[in-house]
């Protein structure tokens, strides 16, 4: 199942998806789902129409939801409850494995703000997640009580834009495919603390660091991702150090102590992963100076990728090379 609103970021991801299929890169039964709250008058049943038109064009399965919204307490949340509950039951309906939703860097940094101004712990700083359990999405924006609320699905929320794509990224795949998307005027309403982050915190953010929206969905990440400070990532459950994961101290190696094996880390979680990638990188370097989240992730895919000859270039100098089987180090000048 795919969310679509018919604002840019779910019709972005459709308008992605449909390209996908038709370049049969997808083959898998999709099912487009839109919820009308019925918060807007003939905003929103002008939003479930030209979704209706966008789908019926495109040749997707549709499946509508309406809720009338509890406008006592938090309306966003409330509104949030309902449009999961509907995603949730109407997966289960299809036996969907999937539903997925555009999320955006920006929706992650916004989210970031908002659990950090209300105080919350290393959970919430941590943000949303790429991939998990759609039943318990809720705890990622509004707490555990609350989210404990919802029933209980096996169905996976996947938020395949979340790492990478930026609103303004998805805004202007709309317009290249010669699509006009809508736009939910609530998104002016400053009435909501999070059309306030995003109106009034993040411009102020922005002239303090230009790139804020990659930085503080980069924390949330680090704050998800890393196991914490450690000498050696083994002693914390982590996972082998990059000394367990090169040669044996008692082989006689073949090839130099810039070589991590791939068949000690593809099959590692990416928290242990990023440790060992780290400080390997410091061991050969002598600092991580520049070297941030991108990059190690940046090395993260070129260990699972199942091609041989690709190169990662790092701040500065030096650059990571997959060849062979081995992951190597080379201490060379990076022009820019």
């Amino acid at each position: 199942m795919v969310a679509v609103s018919g604002g840019a970021d779910s019709l972005g991801l459709l308008l992605a998806i449909e390209d996908l299929r038709k370049r049969k890169k997808l083959d898998l039964r999709f099912v487009v789902a839109h919820f009308n709250h019925k918060l807007r008058g003939r905003d929103s049943e002008a939003d479930e129409e030209f979704v209706r038109q966008m789908t019926a064009e495109r040749d997707f399965e549709l499946a509508i939801g309406h809720g009338t919204i509890e406008k006592a307490g938090n309306l966003e949340q409330n509104a949030r409850n309902a449009r999961y509950e509907f995603l949730r039951s109407t997966a289960e309906n299809l036996k969907a494995g999937w539903v997925l939703t555009a999320h955006t860097m920006n929706d992650q940094a916004e989210t970031f703000l908002l659990n950090l101004i209300r105080g919350s712990g290393a959970g919430g700083l941590s943000g949303m997640r790429p991939v998990r359990e759609l039943a318990s999405v809720g705890v990622e924006e509004w707490g555990k009580n609350e989210a404990s609320a919802l029933p209980q699905s096996s169905t996976l929320l996947v938020r395949p834009l979340l790492r990478w794509a930026h609103r303004e990224d998805t805004e202007n795949f709309c317009r290249e495919k010669g699509v006009q998307f809508r736009y939910d005027t609530m998104n002016e309403d400053m009435s909501f603390k999070r059309v306030r982050v995003r109106k009034m915190l993040l411009p102020m953010l922005k002239e303090f660091n230009p790139k804020i929206i990659e930085t503080l969905a980069n924390t949330a990440e680090l704050m998800r991702r890393d196991p914490g400070p450690a000498t050696d990532p083994a002693e914390h459950g982590a996972g082998p150090s990059p000394q367990d994961v090169s040669s044996k101290p008692t082989e006689q190696p073949t090839y130099p102590p810039e070589v991590l094996l791939l068949s000690n880390l593809s099959g590692l979680e990416s928290a242990p992963l990023h440790e060992i990638v780290r400080q390997w990188l410091k061991t050969r370097r002598g600092d991580l100076r520049s070297v941030g989240l991108k990059h190690v992730q940046a090395v993260e895919r070129l260990i699972r990728s199942t091609k041989s000859g690709r190169t990662v270039e790092l701040p500065g100098f030096g650059r990571v090379r997959r060849h062979g089987g081995r992951l190597v180090f080379e201490n060379i000048k990076v022009d820019k």
